[in-house]
């Protein structure tokens, strides 16, 4: 059967990959499984954390966006990332200028996170048609000091971080900009592309991680929602968030609508799904340090997975193909 576009459906993974992965060694703390973006080698003292993600759905700032959203998998750990190795597939006919402003993003934006380079792979090839950038990032943190997506506990907090959306937003106020100036103002394009600068999580990882908190899980393709129902099931968990909770910026709101798409189902790197027992307290720390956050819901003991809305209660369905996609489909 033909699958759609985007990450593969976590119960085909479940299938293919998760039911079948043999565990031979002691010293791996966290392994592979829905939800979990992050690996956990034991090294005595320290933990060893790693994460590799591609780039395949951004045009612009393909290179910034690399490096932002592997260090935002270890920081869904609590952990401060340290290093990154980056493999660039470019398509055939890429300009030594291209490759040169791809790789200067890359380290520019490694340089701006504390991040170094630390190894990787650059190559021309005709089997991609545009730049494709496989990143791993490499985390060290104190054994049990590790957070990960499947400790949500009952009775937990939802907090979720700045708002649903923002690198779709950014994405398509790039990918689509002459179309949406026929709609919008340059100054409201402008700041939409301007989310691209709201990336990283990093900062409300490690603050959340020194807070002491029982589950974090960055909101990446699938957005809010697919986010909220990937920490559920990791954890074996219920929930019930409130609609009108969540944030979405303007900017967000407007261009979705103009799409049609879902803000909620849309990729959002750059926002923290965080569930502890003291959401209100973490609201208050993470904005003495000037990042937005809200608690927009509660862990329960229940298997309903719920969204309450003014108009009732639907259910929270596992992520299919993100909505960015949809942008793209339509043009």
């Amino acid at each position: 059967m033909e699958m759609n576009i985007g990450k593969v459906p976590n119960e085909v993974l479940k299938k293919m990959l998760f039911d079948k992965i043999k565990s031979y060694r002691k010293d791996i703390i966290i392994r592979p499984g829905i939800g979990e973006d992050c690996c956990a080698v034991d090294f005595g003292e320290y933990v060893c954390v790693m994460s590799s993600d591609p780039i395949t759905g951004a045009v612009n700032d393909v290179g910034r966006l690399s490096v932002h959203i592997s260090c935002n998998d270890i920081a869904s750990c609590g952990v401060e990332p340290l290093g990154l190795i980056n493999t660039i597939l470019a398509p055939a006919g890429t300009t030594e200028e291209e490759l040169n402003q791809v790789i200067n993003q890359i380290l520019e934006t490694a340089h701006s996170v504390g991040v170094d380079i630390i190894g990787g792979h650059t190559e021309i090839t005709d089997t991609v048609n545009r730049f494709v950038i496989i990143s791993t990032a490499i985390g060290k943190a104190l054994k049990g000091k590790v957070v990960s997506t499947s400790g949500a506990q009952p009775g937990d907090d939802v907090v979720m971080t700045k708002s649903a959306g923002i690198e779709g937003t950014a994405i398509i106020a790039h990918d689509r900009e002459k179309e949406l100036l026929k709609h919008f103002d340059l100054n409201f394009i402008n700041s939409a592309k301007g989310f691209i600068n709201k990336i990283s999580v990093i900062r409300e990882g490690v603050i959340a991680g020194e807070f002491g908190v029982n589950s974090m899980h960055d909101i990446t393709e699938g957005g809010v929602l697919g986010a909220v129902w990937e920490v559920c099931e990791a954890s074996g968990t219920g929930v019930e968030i409130y609609l009108s909770k969540i944030p979405v910026a303007r900017e967000t709101s407007e261009i979705c609508n103009f799409f049609g798409i879902d803000p909620l189902k849309l990729i959002s790197s750059g926002s923290m799904l965080i569930t502890c027992k003291r959401g209100h307290e973490l609201v208050k720390v993470l904005e003495q340090n000037r990042i937005n956050a809200a608690v927009i819901g509660k862990v329960t003991d229940k298997k309903d997975r719920s969204l309450i809305t003014d108009d009732g209660i639907l259910e929270i369905l596992p992520p299919g193909s993100d909505e960015l996609y949809k942008v793209y489909e339509n043009s």
